[in-house]
């Protein structure tokens, strides 16, 4: 088996993940922040050094800012839904994913929020500039999606920052997290949306979200926090304010296990891995005639996610010839309709490959080499 499906979420997982969760689950298994006892206290540990290391990964000095989530798109549901409110203008760009557009629509059908979307190159190179031609007195929030789910390619968001001032800049980091550098006192950015389960090798069901102090949304959920029970008011305190029930403390235990190989391991080795292997298949895919790549194919900056086609077939054919021999890619649209159109690749989509740390040169060479033979037949 070969798996190249490590945007959707990363496989297999090291084994300090397995580890952290076993340990979890086995000997610890209490709800933290709930009781006084040992278990409860000992869970409530696993989160709070789980905080402490995104916050030292991402360069953020308090990490009770940092709030868990159920994943990227609830985290980016809570910065979208809970800071927008009526006739306020929001831009974004043409290449977001559906966890952006779909709440974006909904605001703008139900509460008249007022949308503009920047168009993107069809490399998907986005100039910063026109994101500022198009403020408005009324714009509340820039929202960017820092690494695309379809190709790759990275926004600079310290730029988009800079020539938007004051006005609020949600990132969208479920790609970037742990695939490229993320900086959030050096970039300005105001909140960052991301999942856990992808490049910072947690398990499926848990996401975050960073929010700049002094950025107060509207929580999504109400409930039990294990604090202040004697009020039967939402606790305006952080991180307690958005994580109300509880927390997926398994989840977070693996993300622990996660972001302990990548401290261990060294997040520059980890990325200059994986952007060893997109240059490879993409060198590779450009030497075979009936292979179109999409994207910005020589800039060495870009995420290991490369969405290609083959001349005269469909991408669901080609992704049903490489599941035959156990090579695992997505194809389709990759919930990302907006980002095909910009690409010209909607409505049949691409079949993107997305290679991960552990991902061997023999994988690359095999997936190549189907590839190939694929391509050749009638």
């Amino acid at each position: 088996m070969i798996y190249l499906d490590n945007a959707a979420t990363s496989f297999p997982k090291p084994k300090e993940t397995i580890d952290f969760l076993n340990d979890f689950v086995l000997n610890v298994g209490g709800n933290p922040g709930r009781s006084g006892h040992t278990l409860s206290v000992d869970a409530a540990r696993f989160i709070f050094e789980a905080r402490e290391k995104l916050a030292d990964l991402f360069n953020v000095s308090d990490s009770e800012r940092i709030l868990f989530t159920q994943n990227g798109t609830e985290s980016l549901n809570l910065a979208i839904l809970g800071l927008l409110k009526q006739n306020d203008h929001v831009i974004t760009t043409s290449l977001e994913h559906n966890s952006v557009m779909r709440p974006l629509t909904f605001l703008e059908k139900e509460k008249g929020i007022r949308l503009s979307v920047v168009q993107c190159a069809h490399n998907g190179k986005l100039d910063a500039e026109d994101i500022k031609r198009l403020v408005r007195k009324e714009t509340k929030a820039v929202i960017i999606n820092h690494g695309s789910n379809v190709i790759g390619t990275v926004q600079p968001v310290g730029e988009i920052k800079r020539v938007i001032g004051e006005i609020t800049l949600i990132v969208d980091a479920c790609q970037t997290v742990g695939s490229f550098p993320v900086d959030i006192a050096a970039d300005n950015i105001d909140i960052l949306c991301f999942s856990c389960h992808k490049s910072l090798y947690g398990i499926q069901g848990l996401g975050a979200i960073y929010i700049r102090n002094g950025i107060e949304l509207m929580p999504l959920k109400f409930g039990g926090t294990g604090s202040r029970s004697e009020s039967i008011e939402q606790p305006l305190f952080l991180p307690d304010r958005y994580e109300s029930g509880t927390p997926n403390t398994p989840g977070i235990a693996a993300l622990l296990g996660g972001l302990s190989f990548i401290e261990r391991t060294g997040i520059g080795t980890i990325i200059k891995r994986k952007q060893d292997l997109r240059r490879s298949i993409i060198d590779e895919l450009s030497d075979i005639p009936q292979v179109v790549v999409y994207g910005n194919k020589d800039d060495n900056s870009q995420l290991p996610i490369i969405s290609f086609n083959i001349e005269d077939k469909l991408p669901s054919e080609v992704g049903y010839e490489l599941n035959k021999q156990a090579i695992y890619t997505r194809v389709g649209l990759h919930c990302s309709p907006v980002a095909h159109r910009t690409i010209g690749t909607f409505p049949e989509g691409t079949v993107r490959v997305a290679p991960g740390y552990f991902t061997t040169d023999e994988d690359v060479a095999v997936f190549i080499e189907a590839v190939r033979e694929i391509a050749k037949r009638p």
